[in-house]
């Protein structure tokens, strides 16, 4: 009997370890892929070409206005983007020196016209696709300007600080942790400012449209704090 029952323990044992053979390896589930989220500050310079193809003078529109030149500067801003949803929604500003500018001599007088500097305060709102962001701004816009005479080793100038608003938009592409790259363009239409009114009285009035082409380089901080939902 004894002999009996161990030969069937034994048949038992060797059954229950081909069972356990049998069955598949345990695989662990993968884990959920990161999403990436724009929420955060950010800081970053940016630089570009601009130009003028309408200047208003006393009322008189000028289509022919030959302004244009480079400009750099930095900006500064917040995104919010709501875990796993698609939608970033921010505010930015900026400001930069411009060497945008036309001169122009005739009878010996050289007339010179140079936005000294400029920027803006916008909304932005738009679409994130992974670490591409696609969006489009608005808001405040304003820029410094002065425009100079000069003749005979003797020069005159009157710089005048313009509002106005400015609407455009553009895409930026994240890499390398928090750091992003764009390109964005822009158009902002500056209000009249009066010039000259000192030397001739009422003086000269001055508004101008001025397109501008950027890209940009931007550091976001806590990019590694911010809460993500996997996508699927």
């Amino acid at each position: 009997m004894r002999i009996k029952m161990a030969a069937l323990a034994l048949i038992a044992s060797v059954s229950g370890a081909n069972a356990a053979d049998a069955l598949p390896p345990t695989v662990a589930a993968p884990l959920a892929p990161r999403a990436y989220n724009w929420t955060g500050f950010y800081v970053g310079a940016m630089g570009g070409y601009g130009w003028s193809d309408r200047v208003v003078v006393a009322g008189t529109a000028l289509t022919n206005a030959d302004i244009k030149g480079v400009f750099g500067g930095g900006t500064a801003g917040f995104n919010y983007q709501a875990p796993g949803s698609i939608f970033v929604v921010g505010v930015e500003a900026d400001a930069a020196w411009s060497n945008i500018e036309h001169s122009e001599t005739f009878f010996g007088i050289t007339a010179r016209e140079r936005i000294e500097s400029f920027g803006s305060v916008t909304g932005r709102a738009g679409v994130a696709v992974s670490s591409a962001f696609f969006y489009g701004k608005g808001g405040y816009a304003w820029a410094e300007n002065q425009i100079s005479a000069s003749a005979l080793g003797v020069t005159i100038s009157e710089s005048q600080f313009h509002s106005g608003w400015t609407i455009g938009g553009g895409a930026e592409f994240s890499f390398a942790g928090p750091w992003s790259a764009k390109a964005e363009y822009m158009f902002a239409r500056y209000n009249s400012a009066t010039y000259l009114a000192a030397l001739v009285p009422p003086g000269v009035t001055l508004a101008a449209d001025v397109h501008t082409i950027k890209a940009g380089l931007n550091y976001r901080f806590g990019w590694g704090e911010q809460p993500v939902v996997a996508r699927y």
